[in-house]
């Protein structure tokens, strides 16, 4: 009886040391080194969703070096919270070498900024990147790869190197904080005017150009979500309605009630989110 109780006393201790480790297996791994280390690039160049550039470009190899890691790696066999986060944290990466890559910028095209990473030709339709032994664009990662994951949200989580882009994050997305960090990004949207604003002296909601973007993702997923009292709306105006309300102020959720306002789509901000210069170094 009292080998049976021994042996049942190491059984219980051997499975409190192994439990633990399971639900951070998934932040093990050759990956959980390549995030190590973009994790350690952005808290170090990263502020609020600006990016010190010019430090940056100066010391880029770290930056170069996860890159090199990530054209050849294989995710094939990854979890869907594994590959999420893998590109998602390419696409940021590769934007970071387009903008370093190009600067200090100052372009001519007279629709965008000067100092903007669309005066970059081709930076996101053309420019081919490697990424887990596969030739893409930033385009194609946002359009092809990260739709595939139907949620949204992620589109308001990539910062496209812009002032109007998600607020790029002092932290690399990972598997086991995905959910965490994507409800983060979204729950900003509503409490940043770059991404929608309740204009209730102009009686308008002013919102980023990204739900249009992506109208049919958003409205799949959101316009069924949206108060009865917005039915007669389109199904994209549901959305975005939907998808903002949780974290508007009781101000604005006393003004949306009334269903009075125009929605509207603001012009996109695509300059420059650098630090350098703004008190940075």
């Amino acid at each position: 009886m009292k080998r049976f109780a021994a042996l049942s006393s190491m059984a219980i201790a051997m499975w409190m040391l192994v439990a633990p480790a399971v639900p951070r297996a998934q932040e093990g791994g050759p990956d959980a080194a390549r995030r190590k280390t973009l994790d350690q690039i952005l808290d170090l160049y990263v502020r609020d969703g600006f990016v010190y550039y010019r430090a940056l470009r100066l010391e880029r190899g770290k930056l170069d070096g996860y890159l090199n890691q990530i054209g050849g790696a294989d995710i094939a066999n990854a979890s869907r919270p594994e590959q999420l986060a893998f590109w998602l944290n390419a696409y940021d990466a590769l934007v970071l070498k387009t903008v370093i890559d190009h600067y200090p910028i100052q372009g001519q095209a007279g629709q965008y900024p000067a100092r903007s990473i669309r005066q970059v030709p081709g930076a996101f339709e053309r420019l081919p990147h490697r990424v887990a032994n596969r030739t893409v664009t930033l385009d194609e990662i946002e359009k092809t790869i990260l739709s595939g994951f139907d949620d949204p949200r992620v589109y308001l989580a990539i910062g496209r190197g812009s002032v109007g882009g998600g607020r790029l994050r002092s932290e690399a997305f990972t598997p086991g904080r995905l959910e965490e960090q994507l409800t983060e990004a979204a729950a900003e949207c509503a409490k940043r005017p770059e991404c929608v604003q309740v204009d209730r002296s102009g009686n308008k909601v002013l919102a980023t150009p990204i739900f249009s973007w992506r109208e049919k993702e958003f409205s799949a997923k959101y316009a069924g979500k949206a108060p009865a009292a917005f039915a007669s709306r389109s199904p994209i105006e549901r959305a975005i309605l939907a998808f903002v309300q949780p974290n508007l102020l009781t101000i604005e959720h006393d003004f949306l009630e009334k269903n009075a306002f125009e929605v509207v789509f603001k012009p996109f901000d695509w300059s420059l989110n650098d630090l350098t210069g703004r008190g940075g170094r």
